[in-house]
């Protein structure tokens, strides 16, 4: 009799690791104030032949959305699958005190070990325990287990507004690892029609720019280090911006230069490589792809869908996307945008 219940307990435990094995790790990849301005979107002055070449060997989406045009709405819609302006985490900046359940926490208790370390910016306190580590495991790999399955984020904030603007000194150190021939010549470089031709504006494109080829950098290191400790043979890899960039008339504005974002997924051994996706996208279809991704069933009614796998979903007639405060600053906006054409309206409630 103990015999055979040894023998059950180790089916139950080796079924429990051959199950885990299966399915994928997922890693989030995510750029700060990131337009689609990547070589792979057929970008002239583009520097980022990491995340080109990602981009070749994965899923690329041409119209994926943000539903929020700035840093907390945004994240909070991504990390919930809700609207900001459905939770009420819509103003920038705001608190919500009563957040819902969030993807990631099904995630956890289907097995999955969670990593989040860094920037989480919801416009609400997350909750205890939400994940299993918040240390940094592009430094520390050695936090994700070999035991189960892992979904581990990462935000590179060097493409971070701020950082267009910063002083020469930082901005040597942000790009410390450009080459000369991956430095720009601000004379040279396309501005958008609606930007003044000047000095100044050319100094601060050229910034962000190499601010991107410094991402880009770090982008190779973190694919190289799943490559390292044989992860990414079972590692799907999304690699999306947070909104566009933050520059004028991008971040904070629900236009497509405020709204539009690179997303770029590859899967084990290639899966799908070279594949152009042209159907509407936004950021709540990603808490349900992960989710699905990893076997799970993602809660109905939800904004969201499925966008791989036998569950994928068909794509909606229009995604939306909307700004409300900024601060002080009460100019609000909406955006939608269908398979082909856009709308937008602009509104202010009081006076600035």
């Amino acid at each position: 009799m103990l015999r055979t219940l040894i023998a059950l307990s180790a089916i139950v435990f080796w079924s429990a690791r051959s199950i885990a094995a299966e399915r994928p790790n997922i890693v989030w990849i995510v750029l700060e104030d990131c337009s689609p301005k990547l070589g792979c979107y057929g970008d002239r002055d583009a520097v980022t032949p990491n995340l080109d070449a990602f981009a070749a060997s994965g899923v690329r989406f041409e119209r994926c959305f943000t539903h929020a045009s700035v840093c907390a709405p945004s994240r909070s819609g991504l990390i919930t699958g809700q609207y900001p302006t459905t939770l009420g985490s819509h103003h920038m900046r705001s608190k919500l005190t009563n957040p819902p359940p969030l993807w990631i926490e099904t995630l956890r208790r289907s097995g999955y070990f969670t990593a989040w370390p860094g920037k989480t910016d919801f416009n609400f306190d997350v909750p205890k325990g939400w994940v299993d580590t918040v240390a940094d495991w592009t430094k520390k790999p050695e936090v994700l287990p070999k035991d189960k399955p892992f979904f581990a984020y990462v935000n590179l904030g060097v493409t971070h507004e701020s950082q267009a603007r910063a002083t020469p000194e930082q901005h040597a150190k942000n790009t410390v690892r450009l080459s000369a021939e991956q430095r720009l010549d601000p004379a040279k470089l396309a501005l958008p029609p609606y930007y003044p031709d000047t000095l100044a504006v050319r100094r601060t494109v050229a910034n962000h720019r190499e601010d991107l080829t410094a991402a880009d950098h770090r982008f190779g290191d973190i694919l190289a280090l799943l490559e390292r400790r044989g992860l990414a043979k079972n590692t799907i890899v999304l690699c999306f911006g947070d909104h566009g960039w933050g520059l004028p008339r991008g971040k904070r504005w629900p236009y497509d230069s405020g709204t539009l974002v690179p997303l770029l997924v590859r899967f084990p051994n290639n899966a799908d490589a070279g594949t152009t996706r042209t159907d509407l996208t936004c950021f709540l279809d990603l808490g349900p792809t992960v989710l699905a991704l990893a076997d799970l069933e993602p809660e109905k009614p939800r904004p969201g869908r499925i966008l791989f796998g036998p569950k994928r979903e068909p794509a909606p007639a229009f995604v939306v996307s909307c700004r409300d405060r900024m601060d002080e600053a009460e100019v609000c906006g909406t955006n939608a945008t269908a398979t082909s054409a856009t709308s937008a309206r602009n509104c202010r409630t009081s006076s600035i």
